[in-house]
């Protein structure tokens, strides 16, 4: 082929109709504090113990749905029990298998992200690169066919994800700032184009946390990236956001920035303290704006009062944070890898147990 004929060819193809996006099954919206999926608020008409449920999005937070890790002397770190091996294809697998139990029990949401949570829990260091961007902000195909199966049975199941993009400890991976915003541009465009509709985008895990390296990524300038996806996704219909640090109140410009407001009750004990926290956040936003917590690992789900119903209270959707402790075993914990994606431990059963006893479902 001359310089000629390809030159033509290649106007051709650019000239082209677009494919159309694949039909979605799920939508979700936003009307005032509540949530909607398909045009109806979520767990129509609930009230339990004279507390509104409905409109609520109680969530799980199950980061590592696609987790990998790139870095050949850390792996050995997330071998299954019983072969020794890690096998990212397994744990997504298995994922997809247990969640329609998870929406079963009564829980319509879960966060997932693309550059996953701390595998150990906790910790400072993070020798692993566990990422769906390329350091230029490229995305990485093999993360995108995980995600692509989680995103499809979310869809069938008729629930919400809380996709987040950038994680402390990773967003390094990423070579500056500008790959930052082409990795966001490139994520939600994918979105976009695989005509996703029951996607939340968190852009970034507790923006407040000192490690990020990258000023966008910091509370002062992450309105920023919030305001370009949502221009992004604008005819999308796609909501953005971000979360704060356990205990933190969002900012006055992420708050105006944002479709609704991400907490964490991470290490707040008290559950009148989550309650007050929620107030607090309310009068910041200075609109009606959904609040929902993704990340608590605070329990005591066997209690009369636990973060969890505080949340309730004050009408906040509440969020599970699982981690596998000292001495705990494959069945314990959701964040930790390997993971049993299974409702395998008495932890998680209490948690199922009681949003399903909230919910009705």
């Amino acid at each position: 082929m001359d310089r000629r004929t390809f030159l033509a060819a290649s106007a051709a193809l650019f000239a082209s109709p677009a494919i159309a996006a694949p039909k979605r099954r799920t939508v979700v919206t936003i009307d005032g504090e509540a949530f909607h999926i398909n045009g109806q608020p979520t767990y129509k008409g609930r009230v339990w113990k004279d507390k509104q449920v409905e409109g609520l999005l109680f969530n799980s937070r199950m980061v590592q749905g696609i987790f990998d890790d790139w870095n050949a002397e850390t792996k050995k770190l997330w071998a299954y029990p019983d072969t020794g091996k890690w096998d990212r294809d397994r744990n997504t697998r298995e994922f997809v298998t247990a969640m329609p139990e998870w929406r079963k029990q009564g829980l319509l949401a879960f966060t997932l992200n693309l550059q996953g949570g701390n595998p150990q829990g906790y910790g400072t260091d993070q020798p692993w690169e566990n990422s769906a961007f390329g350091g230029p902000g490229d995305l990485r195909g093999s993360y995108l066919e995980r995600l692509q199966l989680i995103l499809d049975k979310a869809d069938d199941l008729g629930m919400v994800v809380i996709l987040g993009y950038f994680y402390f400890g990773q967003d390094e991976r990423l070579v500056n700032e500008n790959a930052v915003k082409i990795a966001a541009r490139n994520a939600t465009q994918w979105i976009i184009d695989n005509g996703y509709r029951n996607v939340l985008i968190e852009i970034n895990n507790e923006c407040d946390v000192t490690r990020y390296d990258y000023a966008i990524l910091k509370p002062a300038r992450v309105p920023e990236l919030i305001r370009s996806v949502k221009a992004q996704g604008k005819d999308h219909g796609l909501l953005v956001g971000t979360s704060f640090g356990g205990g933190s109140i969002p900012t006055a410009g992420v708050a105006e920035a944002s479709d609704f407001l991400l907490l964490h009750g991470n290490g707040v004990k008290e559950p009148k303290r989550i309650a007050e926290i929620v107030r607090k956040t309310r009068d910041i936003a200075k609109r009606k704006l959904p609040i929902l917590f993704n990340e608590d690992d605070h329990f005591d789900f066997d209690k009369p009062q636990n973060n969890c119903l505080a949340a309730l209270d004050e009408y906040a959707s509440w969020g599970y944070f699982d981690w596998r402790m000292k001495g705990e075993g494959f069945d314990d914990g959701y964040q930790s890898v390997p993971v049993n994606w299974g409702i395998s431990s008495p932890r998680k059963k209490a948690f199922f147990s009681l949003v399903r006893e909230i919910t009705g479902s």
